[in-house]
C-alpha cells in the first residue's frame, strides 16, 4: 500500500492538468484494503491531483467483504459507487466457480449498501455456465433486477490456459459450451435485461435509466488514465505503459523512485484501431468521418464497401452519422474491428 502511495506521487505529471472525473479500486480484491488503507491513498490522490467534487468513487469488491460497519466506512471516505463480483445467485454455480460467498451473502450486501445511501451499485453476472439452462439464467437475472441495482455487467464464463478452469480444460475435464449456445445466451441476456429496463450500452454492460459506469466509458471515448500498481495500465494520448506483474519488482523500482513500466509509443494507426475496437463495441458506435478522416490521411483505402456488407448483412447500421453494430452484429463486435483494423 505504501508503494501504491509513492508511485502517485511518482506519476503525479502523467495527466497533465486533467482534473479527476473518477477513481476507480479494482483489480486483484480492493475490499481487502483496510478503511484506513484506503483513507491513505484516497488522501495521497487529493495531494497530487485535482478531483472533481462529484467525482464517481468506485470500488470492486466481494459480497463477504461488505458487512455493514465496512460499508459506513466506505461512504464516509466518498466511495459512492460498488463493483460487487456475484456472478451468480444459484448456490451450485457458486461452487463451480469457486466463489467463498453464498447466494444470500450477495443479496444482503446489496441490502445493507442501499440502507446506508450508496446506491450506484453494479454487479457482474456471468452466463455459459455448463450445466445451467434458460431457465436458470432467467432466475439470476430476475433476481439481480429484483434488488433495484442499476448496473449490470454480464460476462460469457471464457477460460483462461493458466486459470482452473483452463488446466481441467486441457485434462478434458472440462469443456466450454459451443459457440452457438454461447451465442444464444448473450442475445437471451441481452433481450431480457431491454424487457427489464436495463440498456446495453456496451457489449458486456447494461444500465437503468442511464446510470452508465463514469470510468468504463472514459476508456470507451478514449479519455486519459493513469493506473497505479503491479501491472496497471495508463494512456495519455500520446504512449501507454503498462507495470511490471511481480510485486516485489515493482515494489523495489517504486522504492528506488523510478517506475517499473514498459512504454509504448503510438501511431495515427495504433490510436484509430484502438477507437474502432473499443467504440464499436458501444451503443454510440463509431464516427463514419472520422474514420474516413483517418484512413485518407494515412493513405489507406477507405471502409465503405466494408460498411455496406455489414449494414447488408445487418451486423450494423447507421445513424446519425454513426456506424452502430446491430446485436447480429454485436455478436462478433471483436471480430468485425479486428477486420477494420489498419495494419
Amino acid at each position: 500500500m505504501n508503494s501504491i502511495c509513492r508511485e502517485i506521487a511518482l506519476q503525479k505529471d502523467y495527466l497533465g492538468d486533467k482534473i479527476l472525473k473518477t477513481i476507480y479500486f479494482g483489480g486483484g480484491t480492493p475490499s481487502l484494503l483496510t478503511p484506513d488503507e484506503l483513507e491513505k491513498i484516497l488522501n495521497t490522490i487529493q495531494q497530487y491531483f485535482s478531483v472533481e467534487n462529484e467525482a464517481e468513487i468506485t470500488l470492486e469488491a466481494n459480497p463477504e467483504d461488505l458487512n455493514p460497519t465496512y460499508l459506513s466506512d466506505l461512504k464516509t471516505l466518498g466511495i459512492n459507487r460498488l463493483s460487487i463480483g456475484i456472478q451468480s445467485f444459484r448456490e451450485d454455480n457458486l461452487r463451480f466457480l469457486n466463489r467463498n460467498h453464498s447466494s444470500a451473502q450477495a443479496l444482503t450486501c446489496i441490502s445493507h449498501a442501499q440502507d446506508i445511501g450508496i446506491d450506484n451499485i453494479s454487479i457482474d453476472l456471468i452466463y455459459g455456465i455448463p450445466g445451467n439452462e434458460l431457465k436458470d439464467l432467467t432466475s439470476d437475472i430476475n433476481m439481480a433486477v429484483d434488488t433495484k441495482i442499476n448496473h449490470i455487467s454480464a460476462y460469457s464464463l471464457t477460460i483462461e490456459p493458466k486459470t482452473v478452469f483452463g488446466q481441467q480444460k486441457k485434462k478434458g475435464v472440462f469443456k466450454e459450451l459451443p459457440e452457438s449456445i454461447q451465442s444464444q445466451k448473450f442475445s437471451f441476456t441481452r433481450n431480457l435485461l431491454a424487457e427489464k429496463g436495463f440498456e446495453a450500452y456496451e457489449t458486456s454492460n447494461f444500465a437503468k435509466n442511464q446510470q452508465y459506469s463514469k470510468h468504463n466509458t472514459s476508456y470507451w471515448n478514449q479519455e486519459s488514465y493513469l493506473g497505479i500498481g503491479p501491472s496497471a495500465h495508463s494512456f495519455n494520448q500520446v504512449s501507454r505503459q503498462w507495470n511490471v506483474a511481480k510485486n516485489g519488482v515493482y515494489t523495489k523500482a517504486i522504492n528506488e523512485g523510478s517506475i517499473p513500466a514498459e512504454i509504448e509509443i503510438l501511431t495515427e494507426a495504433n490510436k484509430i484501431n484502438e477507437y474502432i475496437m473499443t467504440r464499436l463495441r458501444t451503443k454510440w458506435g463509431i464516427e463514419c468521418s472520422k474514420i474516413e478522416q483517418a484512413f485518407s490521411q494515412l493513405k489507406v483505402q477507405a471502409p465503405d464497401d466494408l460498411f455496406k456488407i455489414w449494414q447488408n448483412k445487418e451486423w450494423a447500421h447507421v445513424s446519425s452519422g454513426h456506424l452502430i453494430l446491430t446485436e447480429k452484429g454485436a455478436l462478433m463486435a471483436d471480430k468485425l474491428a479486428a477486420d477494420l483494423f489498419i495494419v
